[in-house]
C-alpha cells in the first residue's frame, strides 16, 4: 500500500470544497493534504486516526484538522456504509493581509494555532452541524460568508478537544508506506497477542530499529499506540452495548482486568464503569 497526498478538487466556480464523501471514496487511508478539514460524520463508526492520536468516531462527531495533517478514519467494519460531509480549504483563502485585521483575530488565531487536531463537543458541535449543512446548500459568496461565521464560532468556543498538538509530518514516501503496513497489521490483529517480533517483521525491520522507527514518527511507543486501539474499542462497547465491564476488557485484547482497568484510566482519565455512565446514550 501506498501512503496518499491527496488533491482536493475544488470547482471553477468556488474558492473552496464542500462535498460529501461516502463509501467506498470515504476509504481513504493514512493521508494529508495541504487544505485545512472541517468534516462532519454522517454514516458509520470506527477509529480516528490524527497525527499521533487514537481515539473512536461515530456519527455526529465533528472535527477539525489542520493543513499537511496525516489523517485515517477508519471504519469498524469493511462491509459497513461510511460517508462525511467535508470542507476543504487552504490557510490562505482570504490572503494574509485579511487574516490581519482586528475582526479577523480569532479565525486567525484558529487557522495558525499550533493544536492541529480538534474535535469539537456540546453546543459547538451542534452549532457547527448547521453551519456545514447551509454552506453544503449555499451559493455564490453566501457560503463564503457563512464559512467565515463559522470558522468565528469555533476560534471563540472553549467547547473543543485537543486531539494532537504541534505534529510534524513524515515527508519520506517509502516510511509512509511502511507506517499504513503497520496500521493495518495492527487494526486486523489488535485482538490478539501481538509481540514486538511481529510487527516488526511486518515493517521489515530489526526489533530495536522498529522501535525507533515508530517513536519518531508516530511520537509514542508502538505498544501506547496498540494500547489506544483497544481502549478505543473498549470505549465502543461501553456506550453501545450492555455487555458487562468485566466481558468488554476480555473483548478488547486485554486477559486481566487490573491490567484493563489502569490502562483504561491512563488513556481516558475515568474509570470504565464511570465512561459507560458519562457517555452512554
Amino acid at each position: 500500500m501506498k501512503a496518499l497526498i491527496q488533491k482536493i478538487h475544488v470547482e471553477e466556480n468556488q474558492s473552496f470544497a464542500c462535498r460529501t464523501y461516502r463509501t467506498p471514496q470515504f476509504e481513504t487511508n493514512w493521508h494529508k493534504h495541504e487544505e485545512c478539514e472541517l468534516l462532519i460524520i454522517t454514516e458509520g463508526h470506527g477509529t480516528a486516526l490524527v497525527g499521533d492520536y487514537v481515539g473512536e468516531y461515530k456519527r455526529g462527531d465533528i472535527f477539525f484538522l489542520a493543513g499537511n495533517l496525516p489523517h485515517w478514519f477508519r471504519k469498524h467494519q469493511n462491509r459497513m456504509m461510511g460517508s462525511a460531509l467535508v470542507i476543504h480549504f487552504k490557510k490562505n483563502l482570504w490572503g494574509e493581509d485579511f487574516l490581519r485585521l482586528p475582526e479577523m483575530k480569532q479565525i486567525n488565531q484558529l487557522l495558525n494555532s499550533k493544536n492541529h487536531g480538534m474535535q469539537l463537543t456540546s453546543e459547538i458541535q451542534k452549532e457547527t452541524a448547521a453551519f456545514i449543512e447551509q454552506i453544503d446548500k449555499a451559493t455564490g459568496i453566501g457560503r463564503m460568508n457563512l464559512l467565515l461565521l463559522c470558522l468565528q464560532k469555533i476560534g471563540s468556543s472553549t467547547e473543543i478537544n485537543t486531539l494532537t498538538h504541534d505534529f510534524s509530518t513524515n515527508e519520506n514516501q517509502k516510511e509512509n508506506s511502511v507506517i499504513e503496513k503497520i496500521f493495518d497489521y495492527s487494526f486486523k490483529h489488535y485482538l490478539e497477542l501481538v509481540t514486538l517480533q511481529d510487527v516488526a517483521a511486518v515493517a521489515g525491520m530489526s526489533i530495536p530499529t522498529f522501535c525507533r522507527f515508530f517513536k519518531k514518527n508516530i511520537k509514542k511507543s508502538y505498544f501506547d499506540f496498540l494500547q489506544e486501539i483497544r481502549i478505543s474499542h473498549a470505549c465502543k462497547l461501553l456506550h453501545s452495548t450492555t455487555k458487562p465491564v468485566l466481558e468488554i476488557c476480555y473483548e478488547s485484547g486485554y486477559n486481566s482486568w487490573a491490567h484493563f482497568s489502569k490502562q483504561f484510566k491512563n488513556v481516558k482519565q475515568i474509570t470504565p464503569s464511570a465512561y459507560r455512565k458519562e457517555y452512554s446514550v
